[in-house]
């Protein structure tokens, strides 16, 4: 067929179809919500664009009316208004040109850097994988931290509740975690919600100094942002990961946090006269978090076999679990990380209770090397948490009891961890051994820290792996005892 014989055919080929859009008027605007007129055909979610520049999300349908969240405000809106209704759902640019970027939930650049280079977009709202699309959850993923790492282990693909009250090191432990990933090929998203400018600026910064932005990606919805770029933040995050974990990658997902989310979506819900509920929240709160969520899993091979790992925060008052919006998260999640005040106080950092939190994964995401040297310590140190309290009344103790306090004592200063000082599985399984044995028994208390520190540093560039046998780690751990006695001095007592 010739040029001129393909036109032709496309001419003969092509019909006039009408083509129907439909056009509404503000009717009212304020508290970046609206209310807009005309537009019948409008669903949930679709996305609206105003004559003057401002773009809306349809949030709520009445029987004239239709209610609206604004992502993008300009001073000129006001009622009268033309709004046309563009059919398409919202979506944010996704792939590795996001990496060290800092973004709003549009995919807008806050960093000054220059607009983003990628073309790809996905949409928003999608369905979580279903259940014959997901794999068990049993990759370890290794936070760092030595009390959630030996007692509280995190699987790859797994929700990770960060609950307590303000200022007990939620956000710290997050960060540390991230930074913890640099050289394990896990891609990371830090998505701040309704955080003071101060607190952007901090994890920020952190991020740097700790050499991880090369693989994070920042999304920022500030406290001075509209409230409808708050309540879309965690979804772009999300979306963000998704297209990473559906290419086979292992990715990390922090929220922080969704209380001031589900507060962000009561605020919207209230202005846009949907029905209160308890604490005034609408009745689908619990269904905004839990559609989140869910999207966070372990894919089968036949997928990709890519994770979504996610930590979001929740704030308690006054160490209340029992509250709305945390028990909400605790039903939806696999387990939670307690942060307790009384233990902050007395100086025990980073403060978690270990009695408070769970992981519902458990050891099945553990190595099992690990799994057995930790499940001795934990034995250890729940056994001194209960005798631990006849201690305040001056009881008089058998030797054998005081020697389980001495020890427990002796365990919760190797639990204390600096920030920004996250430890490697092989560290470890190295201190979790020395402890076992019983090797820094008799080490004075305020050289404890100072002789793990120095142990961890000998043991990290040892060619040992935590499949090689339990003798071989002793051995080489008594070694490296022998040598650090005669450098910390005399205080330490002479290993057989």
């Amino acid at each position: 067929m010739t040029p001129i014989e393909k036109v032709a055919h496309w001419v003969d080929q092509y019909r006039f179809d009408p083509k129907v859009e439909e056009f509404g008027r503000v009717v009212a605007i304020g508290d970046g919500t609206a209310w807009i007129d005309g537009i019948s055909l409008a669903a949930l979610d679709d996305l609206l664009e105003c004559e003057e520049g401002s773009v809306a999300l349809v949030y709520n349908l009445s029987e004239k009316l239709v209610g609206a969240i604004m992502l993008i405000q300009t001073e000129k809106i006001m009622s009268g208004t033309l709004v046309h209704r563009t059919g398409r759902r919202l979506s944010v640019p996704v792939g590795d040109e996001l990496l060290g970027r800092v973004i709003d939930p549009l995919g807008n650049p806050l960093d000054g850097k220059g607009p983003l280079a990628s073309s790809r977009q996905r949409n928003l709202e999608v369905k979580a994988p279903a259940i014959i699309d997901r794999e068990f959850v049993n990759e370890p993923f290794y936070t760092g931290n030595k009390i959630v790492d030996a007692m509280i282990p995190i699987g790859k693909g797994q929700r990770e509740l960060l609950i307590g009250d303000n200022g007990l090191g939620k956000t710290t432990f997050a960060l540390d975690t991230i930074i913890n990933q640099k050289d394990k090929n896990v891609l990371c998203i830090y998505c701040l919600i309704g955080q003071k400018r101060s607190t952007v600026v901090h994890v920020i910064d952190t991020l740097r100094a700790g050499n991880a932005l090369d693989y994070t990606t920042i999304v920022v919805a500030e406290a001075t942002s509209l409230p409808g770029l708050q309540y879309i933040a965690p979804f772009a995050a999300c979306t963000i990961a998704e297209e990473w974990m559906e290419g086979g990658k292992d990715t990390l997902v922090v929220y922080d946090d969704l209380s001031l989310h589900a507060q962000t979506y009561r605020e919207l819900s209230l202005l846009l006269r949907r029905p209160p509920g308890r604490e005034a929240y609408p009745g689908d709160v619990f269904y905004l978090h839990s559609r989140l969520l869910e999207r966070s899993t372990h894919l089968s091979t036949s997928k990709g076999g890519g994770s979504m790992t996610a930590l979001p925060i929740v704030e308690t008052q006054q160490g209340e679990l029992s509250s709305y919006i945390p028990t909400n998260l605790i039903s939806i999640t696999d387990g939670q990380i307690y942060f307790e005040q009384f233990l902050f106080s007395s100086g025990f950092l980073p403060a978690i209770d270990v009695t408070r939190s769970v992981s519902r994964i458990g050891g099945a995401a553990q190595h099992p090397h690990l799994r057995k040297e930790a499940g001795r310590m934990k034995l250890d140190y729940l056994q001194f948490l209960e005798l631990e309290v006849f201690t305040r009344f001056g009881t008089k103790l058998e030797a054998s009891l005081e020697k389980k306090i001495a020890r427990g004592r002796l365990l919760r200063e190797l639990l204390k961890q600096e920030r920004l000082s996250p430890i490697s599985p092989k560290q470890q399984f190295c201190w979790l051994i020395a402890f076992n044995e019983g090797l820094f028994d008799g080490i004075p208390m305020d050289c404890v820290r100072e002789v793990q520190g120095e142990l961890l540093k000998k043991i990290e560039s040892s060619p040992l792996s935590l499949d090689d046998p339990r003798e071989n780690w002793l051995k080489e751990i008594k070694e490296a005892f022998s040598s650090i006695s005669a450098n910390v001095a005399k205080k330490l007592p002479k290993v057989a």
